[in-house]
């Protein structure tokens, strides 16, 4: 488990990087050992801190693109890091419209709670979720990024999340095609009061061998129509 630059454009100056997991190339995240996990969320956390403190990072994007259903390349179980000189769109609406305490505090997930760990760490489908099988993992309290987590934190969320792409792949008895990432406090020097370290889980399947696809609906009115009930979801990851 490693992270090293991709030279990849539009990043330059080794601002896009790639975090190898596991030695084990037909592994995923779901296989990792919980030291295994631990590092991973220890090498997360380090690099936000490392590249947030560059001048000209304002913003540190922890992000995975699993399988080829998702366009992801590279077989070998991985995830990136983007470091972008400003805040990204998609997490200044979160750290600047709604209350994070009612989005993600502890009476959120209600009866849509799929599993948790230790330290307040919890995953479940969102309300109003996109994608069928969307998770939202995030600690009961406010934790503002990935650097701020204690030791027992890190635990917890390397657990939450094995176990949570765990349930995902054998909700269909395959490997589950997602998208996942973090949102975080940026790393600007500003204050946002409203940062609440969480992680979104995109799964694109719908049922066995079927993607849901976005329709032309949704992406013309930004209003999703998620064929799956949010708790009939939860109810059947939980049983996963």
């Amino acid at each position: 488990m490693r992270s090293f630059p991709n030279r990849w454009p539009p990043f330059s100056g080794d601002r896009a990087e790639i975090v190898l997991y596991t030695p084990r190339h037909d592994a995923s995240f779901a296989d990792l050992s919980p030291t295994e996990a631990r590092r991973v969320v220890d090498l997360w956390a380090e690099r936000s801190a490392v590249l947030g403190a560059l001048p000209d990072v304002d913003y540190v994007l922890v992000f995975e693109n699993r399988g080829p259903a998702v366009g992801a390349t590279i077989a070998h179980p991985h995830g990136q890091i983007y470091a972008f000189d400003s805040v990204p769109p998609r997490a200044l609406v979160e750290l600047t419209s709604g209350d994070t305490d009612a989005a993600l505090g502890p009476d959120a997930p209600g009866e849509r709670l799929v599993t948790e760990a230790s330290a307040g760490w919890r995953a479940w489908v969102p309300w109003a979720a996109t994608w069928p099988f969307e998770l939202l993992l995030a600690p009961a309290r406010r934790i503002p990024d990935l650097p701020s987590l204690d030791g027992a934190g890190r635990d917890a969320l390397g657990a939450l999340l094995v176990d949570a792409v765990g349930r995902l792949d054998r909700l269909f008895a395959e490997p589950m095609p997602l998208m996942l990432w973090f949102h975080q406090r940026p790393f600007d020097g500003g204050d946002w009061p409203q940062a609440w370290l969480h992680l979104h889980v995109a799964p694109i399947l719908r049922s066995a061998g079927t993607a849901r696809y976005v329709a032309a609906g949704e992406l013309g009115s930004q209003v999703w129509f998620n064929p799956i009930d949010p708790a009939d979801a939860a109810e059947r990851l939980r049983r996963a």
